[in-house]
């Protein structure tokens, strides 16, 4: 891995130009054009486009229920224990999530509030290029469960040996209402404008490549996102203490996903530096995802090296990455300096891919440097608030004149005309 050892202004200068998020207008035009199609054509340009992008040619694009159940039915009992198992974290942690709206009525003759209503339709984009993700249906649909919505609809590639089983396993564990196989920029333009046979959701969630992510962009608006999420990352924050080839590894763990992955440690240790690019180095060698891994290494990895601890923390907040290790002893002391990650792993023991499973928080998380404003998937994320008033005639007396004069002070008297209304001042 490249090692960079200069000044934390020069680093910091360095982080900026790794992490700069770039518009490939190539792939923005490519997309408005599928998405125009799928809005005027419906089910046959989003089957046009699966025969030209997938080399499928589909009949009918929802899967049969019965697929479905022999996928759970016939699975690997290890398979199944193990999505079981994640299902039940997931929901123990995304539970304590839940919020209710409130009514304040402290002052005399005024009602006000908020009431929080679950989204009636979402869809899920589960990915299935290069890998199956049976995790992330769990990570999206049980958040959307307990938060109360009532329609899960799941588009996923469809592939020449069908769909995996722990994929369709896990929709039914979830609690997946259907399954489409479409994917791509299309799948998500089906699902924010409706097809003939896909119905058009309020909300689209989950990950995808750059075709699914620029598409989920374009379509905000028109419905609902969770994040444009970007390639995969991992930050660690690591002294001298900590074991270089488990800090391999961890790095590998996500640059196996994506050849624009990024993999980062920051350390004020120039020995724990040089130790960790070795070890990763030998463990690429056997990877079965090393051409993968190994480009996301040389192009988008790095380890910075630090003069003073602190400096491991204001170079890891500019990152602000999707995954952050912090692997320093007594771990937990650290987390107040923590301001911009997706979800923390504390000590050696919990190792990032612990979070992808089993463990509970959402792994649908804010990459690119978007986690210094937005926050995992949750249970917020399928809810609505709507807010509401009720004032009697002597409480809005009171404040009438508040009304009218902001009303007239933004030249609109209408505004102050409609309150005056209920004091019989009355306009021709």
């Amino acid at each position: 891995m490249k090692i960079y050892q200069k000044s934390l202004t020069e680093l910091e200068q360095i982080v900026q130009n790794k992490t700069r998020q770039l518009t490939d207008s190539k792939v923005e035009q490519a997309v408005s054009q599928i998405i125009e199609q799928v809005a005027e054509n419906g089910d046959t340009a989003v089957r046009n486009y699966e025969e030209k992008f997938d080399q499928v040619k589909l009949t009918d694009f929802k899967l049969d229920q019965a697929v479905i159940d022999e996928a759970y039915e016939t699975l690997d009992e290890n398979i199944k224990q193990a999505l079981l198992l994640a299902k039940r974290n997931i929901t123990s942690f995304h539970q304590k999530e839940v919020s209710k709206g409130f009514i304040d009525s402290e002052q005399v003759g005024v009602l006000r509030g908020q009431k929080l209503l679950p989204l009636e339709k979402v869809g899920l984009y589960v990915p299935g290029g290069t890998a199956a993700y049976p995790s992330t249906i769990l990570m999206s649909a049980l958040p959307a469960k307990i938060a109360g919505v009532k329609e899960i609809i799941m588009v996923t590639p469809p592939q020449k040996d069908g769909i995996s089983k722990a994929v369709l396993a896990a929709a039914k564990i979830a609690g997946i209402d259907s399954i489409y196989q479409v994917g791509g920029a299309q799948a998500i333009a089906a699902l924010a404008f409706g097809t003939e046979t896909i119905p058009r959701v309020d909300k689209i969630v989950g990950p995808g490549n750059i075709f699914v992510a620029t598409a989920k962009k374009q379509v905000f608006g028109q419905v609902a996102i969770d994040m444009v999420a970007g390639p995969s990352e991992i930050g660690i924050i690591a002294d001298d203490q900590a074991d270089p080839k488990q800090l391999a590894a961890d790095l590998l763990s996500q640059a196996e996903h994506d050849k624009l992955a990024r993999p980062i440690l920051v350390t004020d240790s120039e020995k724990l530096a040089q130790a960790v690019s070795q070890n990763v180095d030998l463990q690429l060698k056997t990877l079965p995802r090393q051409e993968i891994a190994q480009a996301s290494v040389l192009n988008k990895g790095f380890i910075a090296i630090v003069k003073e601890p602190a400096d491991m923390f204001t170079l890891m907040n500019l990152i602000a990455p999707e995954h952050l290790e912090i692997q320093l002893e007594n771990p937990t002391q650290y987390l107040n300096q923590i301001k911009n990650a997706g979800s923390v792993f504390l000590g050696k023991y919990a190792s990032e891919p612990l979070g992808d499973y089993v463990a509970g928080p959402n792994h649908i998380l804010p990459t690119g440097g978007t986690a210094r404003f937005s926050s995992p998937l949750g249970v917020y994320d399928f809810v609505k608030r709507t807010s509401f008033i009720q004032y009697t005639k002597p409480a809005l007396a009171k404040e009438a004149k508040a009304i009218t004069t902001l009303a007239r002070v933004e030249g609109l008297e209408a505004h102050a005309r409609a309150i005056e209304s209920r004091f019989d001042k009355y306009y021709e």
